[in-house]
Parts: C-alpha cells; structure tokens; sequence
C-alpha cells in the first residue's frame, strides 16, 4: 500500500489528526521499500520509531492498531508504566518481545490453519461420525492365570473378522450419520473426546525475572489427556482444532513467526510520558530513570531469548505515546530521546470532530447502538440536528470537565439512549425510534448544569 492509500485506510476509523496519520504511513511503507534493497544495505537501514503527543482519546492507540491491521502485523500495547527496573518487584521490559512473540505466533498458527481448514473439516467430520456411531465391544475369552504363568496364555485368539453384511450394515448407517451430521440435526448429541488437561501455572519472580513453570517443563513432561462429554457443537470446534494442528509443522510456525515479530513487528509503548521524570525527584520516582536505561537497548536493538528462540529487536517499529501534560519529551534520556527521531502532536478534538466521528467512520457509535437494540425489535435512528447536539453536549463536557476526548460519546450516548435500552425487551414488533434535537435536549441540557457535571467522567 503506498502512503496515501494507507492514510485513506485509517480515515475509515479515526478522524482527523492527518500528521500522525502521515507519519506512521511513511513508517510502514519505508518497511516495504527496505525489503527491495540488497541484503548489505537492508541490514544497515532500522526504523524511525514515533513519539505521539496527545490528550487520552483522540486516536493515538487506535491508529497504531488498526496499521498493524492493515498488514497483518504482529502487535503489541503495553504500559510504559507498568515495568520496573531491574532488581525490583515487577515486570522486566523484555515481557514486551516475548508478548510481541506470542502474538506472532498466534497469527502465523492462525494463517497455517486457515490453509488446511477443509482437510481439518472433513477429518473431523469423520471423527464426529466415529464418535456417534455405536462402538463395537471386542469379547476377549477368559484366560487360565496358571496357563499364563505357564506361557500357554499369553497368546489370544484373533477375533473374528465382521462379516460382509455386516460391514455394509455399518458403512449405511455411518453414512446415514454423516448426512444428519451435515444437516444439522445432532448438534445436540453427546460425545466423549479426549482432551488435554490444563496444568495451572506457576510463576516465580525476581530481579526482573519472570519464570513460568508451565513453559519449561513442558517439553519434558509429556502432555495429559482426560476424557470428557460434551454436545457435538461444542466437540467440533475442539476437534477442529486438534486436526489442524495435526496438519502443520510447529516448527515451520515458530521459524516464520520470529522472523515476522523481527521484521514486521509493531510495539505501542504507551504512557511513556509517566516514566519520564525530572533529575529532582525523589522516593518512588527514582525508578522511573532506571525502566528508561532498561527500554533503551530494546529500542536500540538487542537480542531477547524466548522460550522459541532469540529475537532480534533492530527491526521492530516502536511507537511511543502520551498526554505529557506534567513531564515533556525532553525530560526522557538523551539517548532514548535518539531512538524516536519522529515526534507528532495529536490535537484535542473539536465540536466538528465529534460530529464526523458520530457519522463518518465505519464502525461509528451511533451504529453500534443501533445495531445492539435491533436484535430487540427497535430500528434506532438519529437525525441531523440530534447528533449535533450530541456532538455539542460531548465538547462542552471535555471542555468543563478533564478531556477525554472520544471516550465521552460513550458516556453521553449511555445517559441519551438509557430508558430506550431499559425498556427494549424484543417481546413486541420492530418499532421505529427516531431520536431528534429536541430527545436530545429533554434528556441532556435539563439536568446540565456545573453541579451534577461529574456524572459524565468516565
């Protein structure tokens, strides 16, 4: 996708803030134009990590998810915040690359079994007729305990072949059970299938470690199995999932998801305004230094070890954000300043904003609550002047109250719409509700005020 193509991509979900819609469009597209270049030169070329600057809820999170979506990239978001330095209690900041792994591989298991999903389907199919049809009990004859001491027992009788009608009485049935299988009619029926037993895991911590248990014996243990009764609707997706399995090499799926976490990876490294703190502060702030010196080799390309293998980190796009209200970029690290060349500011959205983001995107909040109250027989509706009152109402409120930006729609929405989804039940015909200005203005403005304001903090 070139850069235009992909900022016209986002403009389906987030409205506005164009420079950072730019930004991280270049980013992606640089990735493209790096793998065209000889093998020398590709090495030597890393990515320009960003720095979002920017109230909660104007897009910052969203638009780096929805880029890794646009390529199928391996994505991660994490908390700046929540890591601490090496040597005390807590999350060591290589989490992040062995989370970005994990995700890596979920999705290339995910595509390897998208691929042999109609073998898989089939396979269970057959497994599922197995499973319904009555199972044949062998009769084994009694044996003398002295003549198996004696070795005269231990030889058994083979047991007799079924007779040609016999098989052909079962080869009807077993196909009789498969086209009622196809069409629906034992979904309801009991099977016992075999399953593998969780095993509850055990973490150990310390000094920036994080140790599970689960993970390093479980490729010397070998893996329990229990039987359990369950409806075959709920069997199929088990056993789908086990005949796909059954059809890919894992090692293949870990050799290309490392290689993807590598090349294509996208970690969000939000609230990293909250570690950056002035050289002053004392107590708890200390640390806050010590999780910037331990982010910064990550940034700058290290090798994390995995349960799958190493992970270079070189190549991976970081895309740092934060309001930075109290701290300023300049008060990260020199060098980890270095590491994101490229700094976008996102802007507070407008009373326009609001507007185009109840109307424009794909996945508008004015369509989500309409589609949840039609399954309750009500077609929700909205006409221009009522959203924007809305969008007037959601403004005002950021501008009274702490900014949140979007993230208010859903709390005015939730107050707007609350008797209309008390009183859906679906026991009644499709009815129409039209939501106008003055619905708006009856359930909104009259309890406005200063005072009673607070309702509307998230």
């Amino acid at each position: 996708m070139t850069p235009r193509e992909i900022v016209n991509a986002l403009d389906r979900y987030i409205i506005g803030q164009d420079e950072a819609k730019r930004a991280v469009a270049i980013a992606l597209r640089n990735r493209y134009r790096r793998s065209c270049l000889p093998p020398e030169l590709r090495e030597e070329i890393t990515p320009k990590n960003i720095i979002m600057l920017g109230p909660t809820g104007v897009g910052k999170t969203e638009i780096a998810r929805r880029l890794a979506k646009l390529v199928e990239a391996p994505f991660v978001k994490v908390e700046a915040s929540k890591y601490t330095e090496v040597g005390y209690v807590g999350r060591d900041v290589e989490s992040m690359i062995r989370d970005l792994v994990e995700e890596s591989i979920r999705l290339t298991k995910q595509k390897r079994m998208d691929l042999v999903k109609d073998a898989a389907a089939a396979a269970t199919e057959q497994r599922l007729v197995e499973l319904l049809l009555p199972q044949q009990k062998k009769q084994k004859p009694p044996v003398n305990p002295l003549q198996f001491l004696l070795g005269n027992g231990s030889s058994e009788p083979e047991e007799p072949k079924p007779t040609e009608e016999e098989q052909q009485a079962r080869k009807s049935l077993k196909e009789q059970t498969l086209d009622r299988l196809r069409a629906g009619q034992l979904e309801n029926e009991i099977v016992e299938i075999e399953v593998e037993e969780s095993v509850n895991a055990m973490m150990f911590g310390g000094a920036g470690m994080e140790l599970n248990m689960s993970d390093m014996l479980g490729d010397i243990l070998p893996k329990r199995r229990k039987a359990k009764k369950m409806p075959v609707s709920h069997a199929r997706s088990i056993l789908m999932q086990q005949e796909s399995e059954k059809r890919i090499d894992p090692d293949d799926v870990n050799r290309e998801a490392l290689w993807n976490a590598e090349q294509n990876g996208i970690i969000f490294l939000d609230e990293i305004d909250k570690i950056a703190g002035s050289s002053n502060h004392m107590g708890a702030d200390v640390s806050r230094e010590g999780v910037q010196r331990d982010i910064l080799p990550i940034v700058e390309g290290t090798t994390v070890a995995t349960k799958y293998g190493p992970v270079k980190t070189d190549f991976i796009l970081f895309i740092g954000a934060g309001a930075f209200h109290v701290a300023k970029v300049t008060d990260l690290i020199p060098e980890l300043q270095g590491r994101f060349p490229i700094r976008v500011t996102l802007k507070d959205l407008t009373e326009d904003d609001f507007y185009a983001i109840l109307t424009q995107p794909d996945n508008a909040v004015t369509k989500q609550y309409a589609a949840l109250l039609r399954p309750d027989n009500v077609n929700l509706t909205f006409t221009e002047d009522a959203l924007r009152e809305i969008a007037k109402f959601a403004f005002r409120a950021n501008e009274q109250n702490e900014n949140i930006g979007a993230r208010r729609l859903h709390t005015v929405m939730e107050n707007l719409l609350n008797d209309i989804s008390f009183n859906a039940n679906g026991q009644h015909p499709m009815i129409d509700v039209v939501v106008d200005g003055a619905y708006v203005d009856a359930h909104l403005s009259a309890e406005w005020s200063e005072d009673n304001i607070s309702k509307y903090i998230l």
